[in-house]
């Protein structure tokens, strides 16, 4: 018999088809713990590509306001409205100035913004002239009744407001001499937002006397392939008589819950490992209980030790390549159908090659680890007394 690589070979994986249902038992334990790495790998990184998406879509995570230190209205905890004569006020050109950093790539929403006293329906309100499709680009959670303004003759009513004005969707709202019509009402949002009147930003200019002023600029920028702070200097630099802030809120929010996803997937990908090379090794080892007597064969017909280890953990590395690939298959098809259900909407998951070397990997490092114990047990058999077992 030839003891060469491939008759060494030919003898593990003969074995491996006669003892089929210990096979699979045997696969059993890595193909559930590649399984659980790759759709938790998986599941995570969809879930982290759907964060960085959401968190650079939804909302602004810059503000831009005049670079003063007398101000008074505020809105959204920043404050805004400058009354000092020395301070230069925003521009509407500001605005498209944003669109001109070295980074002009990464902006995704610009949406400036007139904050200011007016008369409204005889009485002091705050109104708030906008853009109104980049406001309702940049304030996508929002929901109201009726139809978003559609023309500058046309007003959204936060809800506080337009309780207190008795006003609903199709009534007439005067705003600084101005009759518009009220073309939707928001939900309530527990913000700022619930006592603005909203309207066309133009018109906030002429109502206010502020032609080509704007209050503050809101910016949403993509942000997870550079660092915001990044972006934000070189606003900065564009902008030298405006204060540019990141929300700190929403950048550590993101880091914090891509931590904790991060972190529990290391943990429970480690656990599931460590419990598959456990099975394998307390598996093997029942096998080389079994195989005393065909091992002591081996060994009567001039195998080394050498031979007998390289015939187990043949048969590990097999099983544990075997499990490696079809528990990445697996498992990310797992992660199809689960990433949806956990975010609730859909998650791309890709096929990534990088993470099938890695779980691949993963699987024949504890297959052989699993295996080697009983590789050395089966090869440390004294052939003797394995004969006296026929």
């Amino acid at each position: 018999m030839s003891k060469g690589s491939f008759g060494l070979r030919d003898i593990a994986l003969s074995h491996l088809r006669r003892r089929k249902t210990r096979t699979l038992i045997l696969a059993m334990g890595l193909l559930v713990g590649t399984v659980t790495v790759t759709a938790v790998s998986a599941t995570t990184q969809g879930l982290k590509t759907d964060i960085n998406r959401k968190m650079d879509e939804f909302g602004a995570n810059i503000v831009i306001t005049p670079d003063s230190a007398d101000l008074l209205l505020s809105y959204g905890g920043v404050v805004v409205s400058g009354v000092s004569s020395q301070v230069e006020e925003l521009k509407e050109g500001d605005a498209a100035a944003i669109r001109t950093i070295r980074r002009k790539e990464n902006i995704n929403l610009i949406a400036p913004k007139l904050l200011g006293l007016a008369d409204i329906e005889g009485r002091k309100g705050t109104i708030m002239g906008v853009r109104f499709p980049d406001e309702l680009d940049i304030r996508r959670w929002w929901d109201w009744r009726g139809q978003p303004p559609g023309s500058p003759e046309e007003a959204l009513l936060g809800s506080q407001v337009a309780r207190a004005l008795g006003k609903d969707v199709g009534d007439s709202v005067q705003v600084g001499g101005f009759p518009l019509r009220v073309a939707a009402v928001l939900e309530p949002t527990g913000t700022t937002d619930d006592s603005l009147v909203y309207i066309d930003l133009a018109l906030a200019q002429t109502v206010l006397e502020r032609p080509g002023k704007v209050s503050l600029i809101e910016v949403s920028a993509w942000c997870s392939d550079c660092p915001v702070e990044t972006i934000v200097l070189e606003i900065q630099e564009k902008l030298p008589h405006a204060r540019v802030n990141a929300i700190k809120q929403a950048v550590a929010s993101k880091l914090s819950t891509l931590e904790v996803v991060s972190r529990f997937a290391l943990g429970l990908s480690l656990v599931v490992l460590l419990v598959g090379g456990l099975m394998v090794m307390i598996t093997m080892l029942s096998s080389i209980a079994e195989r005393t007597r065909e091992i002591g064969v081996f060994r009567a017909i001039g195998f080394r030790r050498e031979h007998i280890m390289q015939i187990i953990l043949t048969e590990a590395f097999t099983i544990s390549l075997a499990s490696g690939v079809i528990g990445f298959a697996a498992g990310t098809l797992l992660a199809t159908l689960v990433a949806g259900r956990i975010a609730e909407s859909p998650v791309p998951i890709a096929w990534d090659p990088v993470l099938a070397l890695q779980v691949i990997g993963l699987a024949l490092a504890m297959g052989l680890v699993g295996g080697l114990y009983p590789a050395w047990r089966a090869a440390r058999l004294d052939p003797v007394t394995a004969l006296r077992a026929l």
